[in-house]
Formats: structure tokens, sequence, C-alpha cells
């Protein structure tokens, strides 16, 4: 069958899918959009309606300071219907951005059904090589998180199995910067020169200190369709500690080969942070996967020394979500390395949270329309949010994990300043990058 080069087929009508299929529509190309709703629905949905939000109804921090709220900048000056939908649905919430769930699906649906370029399907799209599928020119996977059984099967024979993975196993990232430097120390089990790695050595009064508030801490009560989650591979840190006063210490705070270079001596447990990116301005706290709630993980990891006065760049969680190794099987498109015609959107590539899952889709169909009318836009700066975002689907990391939005993703800023400060020359080399780049490609 001949394929209709003006025409692209969208699966998943969530916030990405959204996304893609206006900004193709803006330019007028011709968008199929399939969502399975009502036909079928995921444990974790139970409106027909588009766009609709499962979890939380806040969309984050609107001040320029932080990478969500720059990136909330660039999503409106590239034209997002959700940052539309959003501010025409708002409801009060101090600083941050926070909608009325109904209302904002509504006002999304409006909008794309109400487009004269997106012709919405309202069926199941079980398999990439539905023969239906066959006439489009570009096809974008969006179906989100919790991504049909059928849909999931198709995509993993795809990109090989291994390369597709069922569950997030999250742990905290913190500023290196906030760490204090006159307790932890650099090295690794088996090369003491090694940097990608901080130790922060805890003596064994502090360990038990530690240990009695990690089990008493108020944890998040899992959904029901997460509950099958807590397999050996990824246990909690709270539910090691549940099993003996010992498990920490034989585990992932083991202090085996960690000899502290300003006592000599092997401490009673240690808790390694590893580094999370090139420029080594965030590190990863290893074998952290909890489910302890956010104000929690704040007051019990902030108890391990050398964090007292950690800035988490990221908290941790446990969650189901479907994504694939993107490094591995995403070109710089974001279509599959294997089939050029495809291409994902939202957090099935790797991207963690309602507005990083719009800006990709944003970013995708921007891209496909801009390719169609024989222009092609260079990938947006990564001092950018979405350039930083996109960044991170790129790279590639021996354990690559989802990831929100923080300026831990943007190459180091390469000077000092205090926490407030260093947070305002992020934002603001953002902006500056983002306008220079819309200027350059005409955008």
């Amino acid at each position: 069958m001949e394929q209709d080069v003006n025409k692209v087929a969208v699966i998943g009508g969530g916030l990405a899918g959204c996304e893609c299929a206006m900004q193709l529509a803006s330019a007028g190309v011709q968008v199929d959009l399939y969502e399975m709703k009502p036909e079928r629905y995921s444990e974790a949905h139970t409106e027909p309606g588009l766009a609709e939000l499962v979890c939380s109804n806040s969309l984050r921090s609107g001040d320029l300071s932080t990478a969500i709220g720059v990136l909330k900048k660039e999503m409106g000056e590239l034209g997002s219907v959700v940052m539309q939908a959003a501010e025409k649905t708002r409801v009060p919430a101090g600083s941050a951005l926070a909608v009325d769930r109904e209302l904002f699906s509504a006002e999304m649906t409006a909008l794309i059904e109400g487009n004269d370029n997106i012709n919405v399907i309202r069926r199941e799209v079980g398999s990439l090589d539905d023969p239906e599928l066959e006439d489009y020119s570009s096809i974008v996977v969006s179906a989100g998180p919790l991504a049909s059984e059928a849909l999931t099967e198709s995509l993993s024979s795809r990109i090989g199995e291994k390369r597709l993975y069922f569950y997030d196993a999250i742990a905290p990232i913190i500023s290196r910067e906030s760490v204090n430097m006159d307790i932890a120390f650099f090295g690794s089990r088996y090369k003491p020169e090694d940097d990608d790695y901080l130790n922060c050595p805890m003596t064994e009064e502090q360990y038990y200190n530690f240990l009695e508030e990690l089990k008493k801490g108020e944890k998040v009560i899992p959904r029901e369709f997460e509950k099958e989650i807590h397999f050996e591979g990824c246990l909690p840190i709270e539910t090691m500690a549940e099993r003996g006063d010992m498990t920490l210490a034989f585990g992932p705070l083991k202090p085996v080969g960690l000899v502290d270079p300003r006592t000599e001596e092997q401490s009673f447990a240690v808790v390694q942070l590893r580094a999370e990116n090139k420029d080594k301005t965030a590190f990863n706290m290893v074998g952290f996967q909890t489910k302890l709630k956010y104000p929690e993980q704040k007051r019990i990891f902030r108890m391990i020394p050398g964090l007292e006065n950690a800035e988490f760049l990221r908290l941790g969680s446990i969650h189901r979500n479907t994504y694939v190794n993107a490094p591995k099987v995403l070109a710089e498109d974001l279509s599959l390395k294997n089939d050029p015609r495809i291409h994902l959107a939202g957090q099935i590539t790797g991207v963690e949270g309602y507005l990083e899952s719009a800006a990709c889709g944003l970013w995708v169909g921007l891209m496909l329309a801009s390719r169609m009318i024989g222009k092609d836009i260079a990938l947006p700066p990564v001092e950018s949010s979405i350039g930083a975002l996109l960044g991170h689907l790129r790279e590639e990391k021996k354990n690559f994990q989802p990831s929100n939005i923080q300026f831990g993703l943007m190459p180091a800023l390469n000077k000092k300043a205090n926490k407030k400060l260093r947070k305002e020359l992020y934002g603001k080399r953002a902006i500056e990058a983002f306008d220079r780049w819309k200027e350059e490609n005409s955008i």
C-alpha cells in the first residue's frame, strides 16, 4: 500500500499524544489519533476523555529558577496545547500550576476533537504490524507508562525484549554542591582513585539511628496496579531494612573496600553516591529506591553524615512504568533505530512527569511537521529545559532510568554560587539558549 506522505498516526491520546497531534495539525498535517478508551481502559484510567490526569492535578512550579518552570515557558512559546488548557482550567495552588482534572481533560478533548486536521479514532491498536498502519508516512507511539499488553509485546518484539522495562526503581539524585565534603570522600571499592563515587561514612550509632527512622518513615500506599512491583531486584530500601538490622550494612551500605582517607579506617557502614552526569554535578544515592513520602525522604536521608544540607534534584520512587532504553534503541529524532518510520513520545521514551511527557510529544510533532515541509530543525540546546530532557534520552548510561526535568541534566555552570543564585543562573542561561535556538531555526 502506498504511504500518504502527509498523514501521521499517533497512538495514544494522553498528554504526549495530544501535544504531538496538535503540533502536526497546526502545520496542516493530517493526523489520525488512536485512543483505546472507552473501548478499553488501563488499570489507572477511569474516564473517556483525552489527556486524563491519573495522579496529581499539579503541573508543578512556574518559577523560572526551576527547570520545570523554564520548561513551562518553553512549551508555551512553542504553542503547547497542554499549557493552553492548563491556564484555562487552573485552580489556586500558590506558585504551582494546578488544574481541575475533569475540566482539563474536557478542554483538551474539545481542542483536539475540534481540530479539522485531527481524526480521533476510538479503538485499541494492539500491534505495530496492524495493516491499518501501513499507509502512514510516520507512526508515533505515545501510549504512556501503562501501554496495553498487546502493544507492549509488539514494541518489545520490535526492539528486543531486554531493552523494554516495566518498573521504575528510582533512587534520589543530590546536587554535588550540597554534599558536605568535610565528611564525604571520593573512591570506589575496587578503584580507590575513582571519583565516580562519593562516600558518606557512618558510625555504628549513626547507622542504627538512621535505620530506626527508616523503619518508621511514612510510606506511599501503592495503587492496586502497582502492588506486584516488590520483587527482589528493586526492593525499597525501607523494605530491606525491615528484613534485619544488618541487611543494609551487608547490602547497599556495606563498607568493604571503602577506607576513609581522613581516618584511614573502614567505617561501620557507607552510603555511596554515584555520579549521574558527565560534569559530576549530580549524584545518585546507590540502592536508595524507596516508597517513602517525599518529606520523609528529605528528613531521613539528611540524617546521613555529609547530607545534612542535601539538595534533592530528584526524589526516589518505585512504580510501574513501561519504558525503553532510549540511548540504545532511539535515534536523535526519537525514531526506532531499526525502524525510522516509528517514533516514540512521552513516558515510554524514558522521561518522567506530566509536562516532560507533553514536551516530548510536542517536540516529536514539531520535528515531524517541519520535515514534511522540507525543513530540518536543530535539536534544542542542552542548556535549555527541553533540550536537556531530550539529551537525557541520548546519553548512554550503565543503568538508564527515567528522569524528570532538573538542572542536573544540563551542563555545569562552571562557576561557584550559592544555591539560590545557582538556580537563577541555570534558569537565565536556559532561557537565553532557548531564545537563540528559536531565532536560529526561525521558530
